[in-house]
């Protein structure tokens, strides 16, 4: 009841906020030197839980960032060097807290975009992006496209908006076990979802065959784990995930 109450009197965007807010406030009581989080740039004893299958050191208990935030922005920032973007178009879906404001303040033209208002300012549906074709030099779409029931829709359209020579980043969570998506449009609701997905509002877990289905969008993609990038050693101390949801599709046209 008082949940319900909760969230008649604040709105989602605001709780999202209080959220961030108490988070930083309570992250003093995790402090400590054994993980660093690069997105915000503080060290603590543990990272929080996270996720219904319970990931352990998964999430910083300051700016809230992910195991796949974190290699994103360790990618974005040394291969691609994004502070140097000036005057691009970049088009993020599904903002996360830490990239937004690493774009944010860049000089180029920056869509944060979700369906949803209280994640971004432009709310744009991915099945029907509403700009000219061959507009964006970088699109970053990070665990979106398990979520979408129409996914070709949603390739099609990433391609049909990045210029040629561009690059979309897309991650999804993968079953690296499994040669094939998984998917049947019977499972409709939150506990088939979970049982069969893992996630309650995943529409399909993708297999390794997810990178057959951008190219059959048009893109030539690359698979990159980049956290073979870093020793044993930085792979645990700044939580960089197994590689179920970190591995980076860069999706070229």
């Amino acid at each position: 009841m008082i949940k319900s109450f909760y969230k008649k009197i604040f709105s989602e965007k605001i709780r999202l906020n209080i959220r961030i807010y108490l988070n930083r406030f309570f992250s003093f009581f995790y402090m400590g030197k054994n993980y660093y989080c690069v997105c915000c740039g503080k060290s603590f004893r543990i990272f929080k839980t996270k996720g219904y299958l319970k990931r352990e050191n998964a999430e910083c208990p300051y700016c809230m960032s992910l195991e796949r935030v974190r290699l994103l922005s360790y990618y974005l920032s040394n291969e691609l060097n994004v502070e140097k973007y000036a005057g691009t178009k970049v088009l993020h879906f599904a903002p996360e807290k830490c990239l937004f404001d690493k774009f944010k303040n860049l000089d180029i033209e920056y869509v944060d975009a979700d369906i949803n208002p209280a994640y971004a300012r432009h709310v744009v549906d991915i099945t029907n992006i509403p700009f000219d074709d061959d507009y964006f030099q970088l699109i970053i779409c990070s665990h979106v496209l398990g979520h979408i029931p129409d996914e070709r829709k949603a390739i099609n359209e990433l391609y049909r908006v990045l210029k040629p020579g561009g690059i979309a980043l897309i991650l999804s969570l993968v079953d690296l076990n499994r040669d094939k998506t998984y998917e049947n449009t019977m499972y409709t609701t939150k506990n088939d979802r979970l049982k069969h997905y893992g996630e309650p509002d995943l529409c399909r877990l993708h297999g390794i065959d997810i990178k057959e289905r951008l190219t059959a969008g048009g893109f030539k993609v690359e698979a990159i784990d980049y956290r073979k990038y870093f020793s044993e050693n930085e792979q645990t101390k700044f939580s960089l995930g197994n590689g179920e949801r970190e591995i980076i599709y860069s999706c070229t046209k």
